[in-house]
C-alpha cells in the first residue's frame, strides 16, 4: 500500500499552475502593507476575477459579486492576505492569498451548516427562489467535502516525503517493502504488531533511531520470536515501527486494520 501510494502522488506530481505578474505583485503587496491604501483599492480591484473565480469554483457554481455572500467573504479574505503576507514564508502571494480565500469560506460554509441544523427545515426553503438557497447549501457542502478530500491527499503526500528520506537513512527504499513484505495476512498482523510495539518501547525505539538498525537481539527475546523472522523482514519492521512512532497521522491508519479485519497494508 506504501508503494502504491508513493507512484501515486509522486511519480505523476504536476507543478503548480497558478500564475500572476510575479516579483510586481509581491512588491505591491509590501507597500500596502508600509501604508498605500490606494494601491490596495487598485490591486483589490484587479483582482476581483480572481476572487470571483476561486469562491466559484470552491462553491462549485457561478457566484455573483453583486449577490452572493460568498464573495463578500471571498473579498474579505483576499483583503486578509495582503495583510498577512510574508514572502519570508516562501510561496507567491497569489498562492497564499487562494489558500485564505479557501480557509474562510470553508468556515463561511461549516457556520451556515451549523445555522441550519438550529432551524426547521422547512424554513430554508425561499418561495422566491424555487429551492435555490437549500441547493446553495448542499452545492457548498460538497464542495467542502472534495476541498477537504484533496487536502488529506497533501497531508499524506507530504508524510510520504517525510518517511522516503527517514528510511533513505536506513537504506531502505519503498520498493524494498513491495519486495519484502510478507506475503500472508497472518504473517502481517504478526509484524505490524511487533512493529507497533518496538515503536512503543521508548528504549529498544530510541535505539533503533540512533544506531539506525533493528535492535534484532532485544526484539527476539521481547517478542519471543525467532532471529530468522526478525532478520527476514528487517526493513518491513522498521518502516512500521518509524510510522507508528513518527509524525505520520495519515499513514498510520495504513498499519492499522479496519474494523471488521478488513487489511490496509
Amino acid at each position: 500500500m506504501l508503494l502504491v501510494l508513493w507512484k501515486r502522488w509522486f511519480t505523476h506530481a504536476q507543478a503548480s499552475s497558478s500564475q500572476d505578474d510575479g516579483e510586481t505583485t509581491e512588491l505591491r503587496v509590501a507597500a500596502i502593507q508600509e501604508g498605500d491604501e490606494n494601491l490596495r483599492e487598485a490591486l483589490i480591484i484587479q483582482y476581483r476575477p480572481f476572487i470571483a473565480k476561486t469562491a466559484s469554483r470552491f462553491c462549485r457554481r457561478f457566484i455573483d459579486p453583486d449577490r452572493d455572500d460568498e464573495f463578500s467573504v471571498a473579498l474579505a479574505a483576499f483583503d486578509e492576505a495582503i495583510n498577512r503576507f510574508s514572502p519570508e514564508a516562501g510561496g507567491r502571494f497569489i498562492g497564499f492569498a487562494e489558500t485564505v480565500i479557501t480557509r474562510r469560506l470553508i468556515d463561511h460554509v461549516r457556520q451556515e451548516q451549523r445555522h441550519s441544523a438550529s432551524v426547521p427545515y422547512s424554513s430554508l426553503a425561499d418561495p422566491d427562489d424555487d429551492g435555490e438557497g437549500v441547493l446553495s447549501r448542499i452545492e457548498s457542502a460538497a464542495a467542502l467535502e472534495i476541498y477537504e478530500r484533496d487536502l488529506a491527499a497533501e497531508r499524506r503526500k507530504a508524510e510520504i516525503a517525510m518517511l522516503s528520506e527517514q528510511l533513505a537513512q536506513f537504506g531502505i527504499r519503498f520498493a524494498d517493502l513491495a519486495e519484502g513484505s510478507p506475503r500472508h495476512r497472518d504473517s502481517r498482523l504478526t509484524l505490524l504488531g511487533i512493529g507497533k510495539r518496538l515503536a512503543g518501547n521508548p528504549a529498544l525505539y530510541q535505539a533503533l533511531l540512533d544506531k539506525r538498525q533493528l535492535p534484532v537481539k532485544e526484539l527476539c527475546i521481547s517478542e519471543s520470536v525467532s532471529r530468522k523472522t526478525v532478520e527476514r523482514h528487517r526493513k518491513y519492521l522498521i518502516a512500521v515501527s518509524l510510522i507508528a512512532g513518527g509524525p505520520y497521522p495519515c499513514l498510520q491508519d495504513y498499519i492499522n486494520p479496519e474494523p471488521g479485519g478488513k487489511e490496509r497494508v
